[in-house]
This record gives C-alpha cells, sequence and structure tokens, in this order.
C-alpha cells in the first residue's frame, strides 16, 4: 500500500467516514495542532498521536525485529517500560536504515525525528514485507483506545490528517497480513520491578521519587557507613561516595555534583595524563557540546550505538527550533568535519588533538554514582595520520597511559588488551581497553579505552590529503587518512572506590588525596591547662607546616567542640591516608603517633623525621595498596579449559581466560549459556550488573600454560578452532 488513495480506501471498508482534513505540510506535532486549528471539517473531540520505532540489541546474525509504538501525543514512551512489557532489553530508536529495509521510506526523507514526526504512523505496517513483518511487535497506547475521541494520523504524508475511532484502528492492524505480535500497554502505569531478594526486607511496592529521596537523606544522616559492603555491595557503594563527600545528589535524575574531594582526584589525572599526551604532541582544543542532527546522522553504524543515550535541545525559550540540536554523547561527529576543512595535504599531518569537557548520555536504567551518570567529564583525544602504522602506535601509547593512571595514580591494577568485534567501538576497527575488577562482586569493569578508527570516519567526513608526488609532474593521489580516538572518564573515580573502600569509608591512595595527612590533638581534657591546650595545638600547627614545606598536603583538625574520636572516624570516613595524633606525652617524649587508612598500622616516629618518614610512608602506602589489589586479580583470574568449568568460576567471583573462536555468535551463547546456568528461574537483581558473562577483552599478555595451539585448540564453548585466550566475566 504505497499510495494515500489506496489507504484511505482500505480505512473506508473499515470505518472510516470522513475524506482526509487537507492543510499545510507540517514537520512536528505543533505545527499540525496550529494547521488543524485552521482547517475545517474536524470532528468535536479528537486526540493527536505520534508513532515510534524501536529495535532490540541484537546479533547482526538475527533479522531485524522493529517495534512500532503508538501513543498520544502527549505520552511519554519509557523505552525501559517498553522493553519491561516486552521482555527485551537496550532498546533504542531504530535508524534510517531499519525504516528504509523494513517500512520502505525513502532514503533522504529527513533527520530520524522530523521523518518520525510528520510522515510515520501505523499506516505503514502496510508497507512491510512478508518476510519482515512477521518479527515487527505493535504497541498501542491504551489511552487511545478509550473514549470517545477521534484518534488523528497522518495517511504517509504530512499534508493530510485523517480521524478514525479506536474500533477502525484496531481493524486496521488486524487486517496487516502476517503481524503476529500486537500489545496494549498503559503507559501510565510503572512496570513493577522484578523482586530481589535482600539480606533485610523492605517494602515490595515502588516508592514515590519524594518519599525515596527522604529515605536515602534519613540514612545518611546517620555517622558512618551503615551498609557493610559484603552485605549490599551497591547500597555500600552509594554510601561510601555522598558520605565521604566525593558527590552530593542533584534535583536531575542521574546527575550528581562533583564536590572538592572527587574533583581534586579528577585534577590529578588530569595533571598526569595532559602531560603525557603533551609530551607526545598531542595539543588541547575545545569543541561546542551541540551537534545539527544531519552530522550526527551522517554515520550510520556510529549513531545507532548511541541513539537511546542522545539528549535533544528542541527548544530556545518559547520558540522550536527549527533543527533539534543534539548535546554531544561523543565527538566523532562533532569533530571531523572541520579536520577534512583543515588538513589538505600530507605535511598537515598529523593532526592530534584532546578536550577536556563534558558529554550527555540520557538514556539507561539504573543511574550509579560515576559509572553510569547522565552528564559525566572526561577526556577524548582525535587524531589522524597518514598511516595507519602510526595511528596504530599512538592507540597503544594513549593505553599505556591510561594503565599508568590507574596503576600509578589510582593503585588499581589492570588488563590490557583489545575488545572483540561485538564489543568494539561503533564505527571503529581496533578497540583497545584496559579492564579492572572488583573482587567484592567478582565483576569486571571496562577502565578506559583507545580506538584505531582506520579510515572509517575520514571517508564518511572526506577527511583526504594529497599524498607525496611519486614522480614529476605527476597527478598527487588523493588518500584518506588513519585516524585515532580515545577517551577516559570520570568513572576511574567509581573503580578506586570500589576497589580500595571498606567498612569505615573511603580509602585514598596518598598520591591522589587532596588531604593526605590529618593532624589531630588528643589527650586533652577538663585537666588540661590553657597553655598545655595551645602548646599541643602549636604542635599540630608546626607539624602540619614542616610537611607542607616537602610537599604533602597536610591539614591539622584544631575544632574544640570535637572529640578525639570524632575526628578520628571523620577523617576515615573520608579516606585521609595518614592520620598523626600528638598528645601531652608526645610533646615530652618528641614523638607523634601516625596510623595508616588502609591497614590501621601504628607507629611512632620521633618529630625530628617527619619530612622523610612520612613521605617515604605515602609511597610505601601506594605501592601497598597496588599489590594488594594485583595479588588478588591475580588470583582471581582463572584459566579455564572446559565448559563444565566456566560458570563455576563465575560463581566463585572470578574472570576466566578461555580458549575462544572470536566469533560473535559464540559470545552470544556464552552470555545466554552462563546466565540460563546461573540463574535458572531466580529474578535478576536490576540494580546489579548482567548475570550472563560477557568478553571482557583479548588480552595482550596471553597465557602460556598451555598456549594456544592453531588447529588444536579448541573454543571451550562451540568446539571450533581457538585464536586466542579472551578474558570472560560478569562486568559493570
Amino acid at each position: 500500500m504505497a499510495d494515500t488513495s489506496a489507504l484511505v480506501s482500505k480505512l473506508s471498508s473499515l470505518g472510516l467516514k470522513d475524506s482526509p482534513v487537507e492543510h499545510v505540510a507540517v514537520e512536528n506535532n505543533e505545527q499540525w495542532a496550529e494547521a488543524l486549528a485552521t482547517a475545517s471539517g474536524l470532528p468535536s473531540n479528537y486526540v493527536l498521536t505520534k508513532t515510534l520505532v524501536f529495535k532490540p540489541k541484537q546479533p547482526k546474525s538475527e533479522p531485524i525485529a522493529p517495534i512500532v509504538v503508538v501513543i498520544k501525543e502527549t505520552t511519554t514512551a519509557s523505552s525501559k517500560a517498553i522493553g519491561t512489557e516486552l521482555k527485551l532489553k537496550d532498546l533504542r530508536l531504530a535508524n534510517e536504515d531499519v525504516l528504509k529495509d523494513v517500512f520502505q521510506t525513502a532514503r533522504g526523507s529527513g533527520t530520524y525525528e522530523r521523518y518520525m514526526s510528520h510522515q510515520f504512523s501505523p499506516f505503514a505496517l502496510g508497507q512491510v514485507p512478508q518476510e519482515h513483518i512477521g518479527n515487527v511487535r505493535v504497541v498501542i497506547d491504551k489511552a487511545l483506545l478509550t473514549g470517545d475521541a477521534q484518534i488523528a494520523f497522518h495517511p504517509l504524508n504530512s499534508s493530510q490528517t485523517v480521524f478514525v475511532d479506536s474500533a477502525a484502528l484496531k481493524a486496521y492492524i488486524a487486517s496487516v497480513e502476517g503481524l503476529q505480535h500486537v500489545v496494549e500497554m498503559d503507559f501510565t502505569a510503572e512496570p513493577a520491578a522484578a523482586p530481589v531478594p535482600k539480606p533485610a526486607a523492605k517494602p515490595a511496592a515502588k516508592k514515590s521519587s519524594a518519599a525515596a529521596k527522604t529515605e536515602d537523606t534519613a540514612g545518611l544522616n546517620k555517622l558512618g557507613i551503615q551498609t557493610p559492603k559484603s552485605v549490599d555491595f551497591s547500597e555500600w557503594y552509594t554510601e561510601v561516595v555522598l558520605k565521604s563527600e566525593l558527590l552530593s545528589r542533584y534535583d536531575v535524575s542521574g546527575c550528581y555534583i562533583v564536590r572538592p574531594r572527587a574533583y581534586f582526584v579528577w585534577q590529578q589525572i588530569q595533571e598526569f595524563f595532559d602531560a603525557g599526551i603533551k609530551g607526545m604532541g598531542v595539543k588541547n582544543c575545545y569543541f561546542p557540546m551541540f551537534v545539527s542532527s544531519q552530522v550526527l546522522e551522517r554515520e550510520k553504524d556510529h549513531i545507532e550505538g548511541f541513539a537511546p543515550e542522545v539528549a535533544w535541545v528542541t527548544r530556545a525559550g518559547s520558540k522550536e527550533l527549527n533543527e533539534p540540536l543534539a548535546i554531544r554523547p561523543t565527538s566523532e561527529t562533532v569533530m571531523y568535519p572541520y579536520f577534512g576543512d583543515w588538513i589538505r595535504s600530507h605535511r598537515d599531518l598529523p593532526l592530534r588533538l584532546n578536550q577536556w569537557c563534558s558529554v550527555v548520555r540520557w538514556e539507561f536504567k539504573n543511574p550509579q554514582p560515576f559509572l553510569r551518570t547522565r552528564e559525566f567529564l572526561w577526556q577524548e583525544g582525535h587524531c589522524a595520520y597518514f598511516g595507519k602504522e602510526q595511528a596504530m602506535r599512538e592507540t597503544l601509547e594513549v593505553l599505556t597511559l591510561y594503565r599508568r593512571v590507574y596503576e600509578e595514580l589510582l593503585a588499581v591494577p589492570v588488563i590490557e588488551g583489545e575488545k572483540s568485534e561485538k564489543e568494539k567501538f561503533a564505527g571503529g576497527v581496533t578497540t583497545t581497553t584496559v579492564e579492572g575488577f572488583i573482587p567484592d562482586t567478582g565483576r569486571g569493569i571496562q577502565g578506559g579505552t583507545s580506538h584505531y578508527l582506520g579510515q572509517n570516519f575520514s571517508k564518511m567526513f572526506n577527511v583526504v590529503v594529497e599524498g607525496p608526488a611519486s614522480e614529476a609532474g605527476a597527478d598527487r593521489a588523493k588518500l584518506y587518512v588513519h585516524q585515532a580516538s580515545w577517551g577516559l572518564s570520570t568513572r576511574t573515580i567509581g573503580v578506586m572506590v570500589m576497589l580500595h573502600s571498606d567498612d569505615k569509608g573511603l580509602v585514598l591512595p596518598p598520591r591522589v588525596a587532596e588531604t593526605q595527612v590529618i593532624i589531630v590533638p588528643c589527650g586533652v581534657n577538663a585537666k588540661t591547662t590553657s597553655e598545655q591546650r595551645a602548646a599541643i595545638n602549636d604542635a599540630c600547627l608546626s607539624v602540619e607546616a614542616r610537611l607542607r614545606i616537602v610537599g604533602v598536603r597536610a591539614e591539622a583538625d584544631l575544632r574544640d567542640d570535637k572529640t578525639p574520636a570524632f575526628k578520628f572516624n571523620h577523617w576515615e570516613l573520608r579516606g585521609v591516608p595518614i592520620r598523626i595524633e600528638i598528645g601531652p606525652k608526645d610533646l615530652e617524649s618528641h614523638i607523634v603517633t601516625t596510623i595508616r587508612r588502609d591497614t590501621g598500622a601504628r607507629d611512632a616516629v620521633q618529630t625530628d623525621a617527619l619530612e622523610t618518614t612520612v613521605p617515604l610512608m605515602m609511597v610505601t602506602m601506594q605501592a601497598e595498596m597496588l599489590a594488594r589489589a594485583r595479588k588478588i586479580m591475580d588470583e582471581r583470574v582463572k584459566i579455564v579449559l572446559e565448559w563444565a568449568d566456566f560458570v563455576p568460576a563465575l560463581n566463585s567471583k572470578c574472570l576466566a581466560l578461555i580458549p575462544w573462536c572470536e566469533r560473535e555468535v559464540c559470545e552470544e551463547q556464552i552470555k545466554k549459556r552462563s546466565t540460563r546456568d546461573v540463574m535458572a528461574d531466580e529474578p535478576e537483581n536490576e540494580r546489579e550488573p548482567s548475570m550472563g558473562a560477557k568478553s571482557l577483552c583479548l588480552p595482550y599478555k596471553q597465557p602460556e600454560n598451555p598456549p594456544i595451539v592453531p588447529g588444536q585448540t579448541k573454543c571451550i564453548q562451540c568446539g571450533e578452532d581457538a585464536k586466542r585466550y579472551a578474558l570472560f566475566g560478569r562486568s559493570y
């Protein structure tokens, strides 16, 4: 049914009484409402609609399975709610290719948002070929099917409107041959969350946001960490980041205020990394945060991965923008059109830029501080080279810097490797990664990625150079540049907190602690004279000054309305690496007592040796924190040579190194089989990561005992020839 007249004829047979209403062509629902306001022959009671198309994340080998959602114009379509209703995960708005291939729309119909708002309707189901229609699901807003209001749709073009009742709408959908999956959904009802076993009983009903905030605030008003790390890791983690004053909640869901203690950590990472990339010849810049929809959608494979997360600006004041503007989820499509302007000859290469900025990625399930937030801070580097070898060299050099950030600053051991084809960056050729490990949950966590993009983006954005002349007078060849991109975010802070912190609160490695040493006067009581009290305070201030001279970030806590015990707990909660206690007897003996936050070890230190002892103590603490974490990680990364041992390894909170064929279909099967074997019919906790195992990376450091023998070593899941060991595990 490719034309309007045929559609109107079919609708007439299903009960349509009036002819379509003619009006000016419109580009959005606001213009649609204005156009109908000046038209004649309208029903007295009608509602406008919108029709959206989603698709679940699925292997490329599977047929496209779009979801057509028909809702009132005022209804908000939550992809999470739709996914819950249909038992599908990771729904995202379908791209132009899906509209063309499944619904037979013409390519170049404008941006997705514009096309969907003024041309698409459920009547497009009549254009779906038989080979696709069985895979299409339709979701109808129940609000459209109640009451006596007529329902307004565009009959395949934006200059006409038809009005049908709910019976005619349902009759039309029922008449689409081969359509099997139709659901009526109440979008005003919150989907019930699956019950999750908890150590302590909690109300089953979902609280309002106000009630939840009141409850959270009440818990945060209690001093110290209330939830043990071993009992509820997610709750413990949230308590630590909030009570240690790394973050504060904000009134926009999924956004947090980065407080000075956390921002200082980020500044240390910035300074370290910035010095590293400047030594490589990279220069800093800044591009605007707004992206036009035409530019964003030029790279289909790339934007499809980000489509559900893109936030759009559609209004300025009270006026609708002529074209929606996206807020960058990443900057490949922001920067590369200008690379094409700036790069003309091989002499303009390499072009090596980095920017420190924030990005916005809007749609996700459960925000977790630092790990999954709607806005986060990061750096992103974008570089162009004449050849592949140079671009790949930079990709690996930056990966080394990322490893050093984690290991040298944050005392977090990581594994370097490449992502699988399924997990690599959309539009890239090779994605390299550093992967961390959280032993308390047995999960891996991606720490930072560095991508070799090949010529994919340079071809999309026409970034070409004239090559060197091969012969006198010969035309110079036009060559597409090779590119690399890389990014590291404030997720680094979350990884550090999860790995090192404990039931007392935050534990900070000395290199990134804003306050490295806190000095607390002790032994002061009612019998202490004012002269003795002043002498102890003066001694604390003297130690503070002496340590600052040698570069130690020291602070004396001289509050006279707090007890020493209160101060101990206060600074332990906030992760200060070393505490120094000074009392009357210490003054007499010319010593102080030092206490390490990570181990609780106490030592007596001569006051005249503080300038050498304390810095050495911090170096030792930094090294030992990394060594302890590395020892645990090494013990919990298991070589698994049989499938029967794979899930038990995961259940033991380990990661598994397995011989693997590197096929995407096999990776999907590993996730499905490991989920089924673990969970059976037990409900999954949505606040925790997926139970199914995924590939974390193909480590550069491959096991040698036993080695992979080409043609002999088999993949433990499918039995095909194994290519390399791959690191699999449950992950964040």
